[in-house]
């Protein structure tokens, strides 16, 4: 049956177009029920289970199906996910709505119909000649969705009855809509809330936490005075970004101070790009990574960026006097060029939330169901939530969710997820770590897995085509030991004329990974391979990664090779690009890179290995450089719109005033105007008295620098590379772990016509899409990595006990100062300011920058000695603590002497024992 939708549609002329679409309706959809002989019971994919038993429910004691509708799906999908709920109808019409709503709820609610041990059946009720419905007169889309819902409801327990005179089997509708669950009830249809179906599973009584707190953000928890502002609706806050009143902005919380907070501004200008937020009422109830409205507060009430180092450790949750007391510290006198925009959050445009790991803090009051959870990631304020497990969740590492955050709660409600494991194990704290920097870790699917080449694999005629035959070439890979996935090989020899040939072979993984199919798609969703202390999270399947991709020796391997012709001052004179087969050599060197020890057994890192930097690394690193320049140059030339490239912008000047400043303590002087100066002003930094003095330099001088990122040639103007020194960069080297290498090497492909194209690799809007993803996911493996090191670090320090070592101060705050550590690579802060111990007497320069404590000033750079230990009074944020040694000043500094202390973690459990 052929229906026809019309609708007027207004051109960007003006103009009025009658648009007409064809709605095609079918009677031979199935209801997903097994044995329905009323729709033939033929049925693709996961499907309804005949005789559903579980779970009992005290509503409805017969056999049942969900039907769920949108709100549902989009709020309650932590309990939709749990095991115990099975057998769900979920429609077109929902499935659409959700899609519209929020991609992150539709691909997890994709995910749970793919399960087939949920049972969860995807009805196309909009094609199904008896459920779809047509819009009314003077009916609204959401009115009508609500209508073709119950329609499809009421026709499921209308068909169900036509399989057998005996079946008892009901379509229960779940809904939040009290008018919309009323009318279900007047037609017909059973229905009830989330929260009634939830509460009359009798046998699931764990689920009722994992149920979202769904009260109206203008309703207020009992007794409390409101604290915050109330935010703007959304017309308004677009009418006050379209006029200028307001600033629309990406919402950063501070990890240092919970008081203090960015707003990023959107668009192109670059006045107040960046603009403060200090003080409770001012944040809001913003949360980190929000997209928020920002109204700028007059010159007289600008901020400095505060200096003192504040988290949020309070146990009363509605001690509002006391944040009020804090918040006056923040605001000392400070020279007017510190001075930034500031401005007040008056409105959430969109809230960027998402499931959050942390611990419950258990609540004083002795069976109470209101607890504070608090979250790993320090951006992220404490959540209420209601539980019956605190006893069982204490100790834990939980996941929970924000449902909302009334005027009057200091902090934001939600409600239970999930329980990841026991704080400290290494599998838990690994997952914690990958689940808050958004790893996908998951295996590979089947679907992914499908696309792999069958083994045992060889090399075809079909392989040869537009590939050239180099294994007679002496290439060899240079690698650490243990390396199993193998990008690059190179190899060099004399030609005829005198000259040399140098060539880059990389892995061609492009030709194993074709475009669109479920494996490109993973790859592109994963972005990049993810490597931790002990494991590595891969971008491409194993089979991929550690055999038919990795360059090992003595085997055939396909790659994509750049080769030059050059005389012997290294100038080249040819460049040419190829796909090839080559038969690599291995050549070992020792491990290049800062790692840990593990122990064979327990697999707890029992020693650190500092950095070695060789030269062969350093040759291997000068040519990959070279490939991916002049890959760059070849696809810009051949793709001048679509080139996938990378960029280092430049920072700017005001990045460099602590650089400056703290080579000036030390009578240097650094010149930042380009990249070349400063690299010619760190190359001079010579001090025989103070050999390090350089490293600290160059350690300062790249924290002064922006992010690379990836970017569309045809998006962009500015190509240029400062960290490099480069016109034009991209990625080219390294495919096996990049997935932009994958992109840049089918781009190539195309250039030198060993491949063809498709229409997303020349889409240049498609491309800053993926581009914006690939940035992402770098962006969260560097910070997963930092964790992990963090982690092994505290294992570290928990097994070796407390240790005194020479440290050199990297920048001094109002409070603290922040050391390096060059034994172990360390870094830490020192703090001057503790609870319950008298305040010393400080005074903070920031001009210097310098720090002064009593009679004695720091600087930066200054050396001193400082005792490392871990701190484990916190559970949820163990942390290695360090405590000033030397100089000695009375009050502050600890004594050197360890030796009467129990170091070891075995030590102390031998006294505990004997005890």
């Amino acid at each position: 049956m052929l229906k026809s939708k019309t609708f007027l549609k207004k051109t960007r002329a003006g103009g009025v177009m009658k648009i007409v679409r064809e709605h095609y309706l079918r009677d031979d959809i199935g209801c997903g029920a097994p044995g329905c002989a009323a729709c033939g019971g033929a049925h693709e994919g996961p499907v309804l289970e005949p005789q559903p038993l579980d779970p009992a429910s005290s509503l409805c004691p017969q056999p049942h199906y969900l039907l769920p509708d949108t709100n549902v799906l989009l709020h309650q999908i932590d309990v939709l996910e749990d095991p115990a709920i099975r057998n769900v109808i979920v429609l077109q019409t929902v499935l659409q709505e959700v899609r519209n709503r929020s991609a992150p709820v539709y691909k997890r609610i994709r995910d749970v119909t793919n399960n087939q041990e949920k049972h969860f059946y995807t009805f196309t009720n909009e094609h199904h000649r008896e459920t779809y419905v047509e819009q009314q007169q003077g009916e609204n889309s959401n009115d009508r969705n609500d209508r073709a819902i119950r329609v499809a409801a009421k026709w499921y327990n209308e068909h169900l009855k036509k399989m057998s005179a005996e079946n008892q089997l009901q379509v229960i509708f779940i809904t939040n809509d009290r008018k919309n669950k009323e009318k279900a009830i007047e037609e017909g249809i059973p229905a009830f809330t989330c929260e009634e179906y939830v509460k009359s599973l009798t046998a699931n009584p764990e689920l009722i936490d994992r149920l979202a707190c769904l009260s109206d953000e203008g309703n207020e928890i009992e007794s409390g005075k409101v604290i915050f502002s109330e935010h703007l609706p959304l017309s308004k806050l677009q009418q006050g970004i379209k006029s200028g009143t307001y600033l629309q902005g990406t919402f950063r919380a501070s990890r240092e101070n919970y008081l203090e907070a960015t707003v990023w501004v959107h668009g192109d200008t670059e006045e107040n790009k960046e603009i403060i937020l200090q003080g409770l009422k001012n944040l809001n109830r913003a949360v980190h990574e929000d997209i928020v409205a920002v109204e700028l507060l007059p010159k007289n009430q600008w901020v400095a960026p505060s200096s003192v180092v504040l988290h949020d450790e309070g146990q009363n949750e509605d001690d509002v006097e006391k944040e009020e007391e804090r918040e006056r510290i923040l605001k000392t006198a400070v020279n007017e060029k510190m001075l930034k925009p500031t401005g007040r959050v008056v409105g959430i445009i969109k809230r960027n939330w998402r499931p959050y790991c942390g611990m419950l803090s258990k609540s004083d009051i002795k069976e109470s169901r209101r607890h504070l959870f608090t979250p790993a990631d320090k951006r992220i304020p404490r959540i209420r939530i209601e539980t019956r497990q605190a006893s069982t969740l204490e100790g834990r590492r939980i996941i929970v969710s924000i449902d909302g955050w009334p005027r009057n709660s200091r902090y934001p409600n939600g409600h239970f997820v999930k329980n990841l494991g026991e704080v400290g194990d290494k599998e838990t704290e690994t997952e914690v770590l990958l689940l808050e920097h958004d790893v996908p870790h998951q295996p590979f699917s089947q679907a992914v897995l499908s696309f792999l080449p069958k083994m045992p694999w060889s090399i075809t005629e079909k392989d040869m085509k537009n590939r050239e035959d180099l294994r007679h070439l002496c290439v060899c890979s240079v690698d650490p030991p243990g390396c199993t996935d193998i990008d690059d090989a190179l190899h060099c020899r004399e030609l005829e004329n005198g000259d040399l040939e140098v060539g880059v072979h990389i892995a061609d993984v492009s030709h194993f990974i074709r475009p669109g199919n479920a494996l490109d798609q993973e790859s592109a969703r994963r972005g990049t391979t993810v490597y931790l202390c002990e494991k590595r999270i891969d971008m491409v399947p194993e089979l991929l990664s550690s055999n038919l991709c990795s360059l090992r020796s003595n085997v055939d391997r396909l790659a994509f090779s750049c080769i030059w012709e050059m005389n012997h001052n290294a100038e080249i004179l040819k460049t040419r690009f190829t796909k090839s087969v080559i038969n690599s050599k291995a050549l070992t060197l020792s491990s290049p890179e800062v790692r840990f020890h593990m122990d064979s057994e327990t697999h707890d890192p029992i020693d650190l290995q500092t950095k070695e930097l060789r030269e062969t690394n350093s040759m291997v690193e000068e040519f990959m450089l070279l490939a991916n320049i002049s890959v760059a140059k070849k696809i810009h030339e051949e793709f001048s719109e679509h080139a996938l490239l990378r960029k280092h912008p430049a920072p700017p000047p005001s990045n460099y005033e602590i650089l400056v400043k703290a080579a000036k303590s030390k009578n240097l002087e650094i010149k930042t105007d380009t990249a070349k100066a400063l690299a010619d002003s760190l190359d001079r930094v010579d001090s025989p008295i103070f050999p390090y003095l350089n490293t600290l330099l160059r350690i300062l001088a790249t924290r002064c620098m922006m992010q690379a990122v990836y970017f569309c040639s045809g998006m962009d103007n500015d190509f240029h590379h400062y960290g490099l020194a480069s016109p034009i960069y991209t990625h080219f080297t390294s495919p096996i772990r990049r997935y932009a290498d994958i992109i840049v090497h089918r781009l190539l492909a195309v250039a030198i016509g060993a491949d063809c194209t498709y229409p997303e690799l020349t889409d240049k809007h498609k491309l800053a899409d993926l581009c914006k993803n690939l940035n992402f996911r770098h962006k969260m493996a560097q910070y997963a990595q930092r964790a992990s090191v963090a982690f092994h670090t505290q294992l570290f320090f928990k097994s070796k006990g407390i240790v005194s070592e020479e440290a050199y101060i990297l920048f001094v705050r109002k409070n603290a100062i922040v050391v390096l550590i060059p034994k172990y690579g360390l870094e830490g802060t020192v703090f001057f300011e503790e609870k319950d111990k008298p305040k010393p007497r400080l005074i903070y320069d920031d001009e210097v920058p310098s720090l002064k404590i009593e009679d004695t000033v720091f600087h930066i750079f200054d050396k001193v000695k400082v005792r490392i230990m871990l701190d484990s009074s916190n559970l949820q944020h163990q942390k290695i603590r360090m405590l000033l040694v030397e100089p000695q000043i009375p009050g502050i500094s600890v004594p050197t002497d360890t030796s009467n202390m129990d170091n070891s973690e075995p030590e102390r459990k031998k006294k505990k024992l004997q005890k």
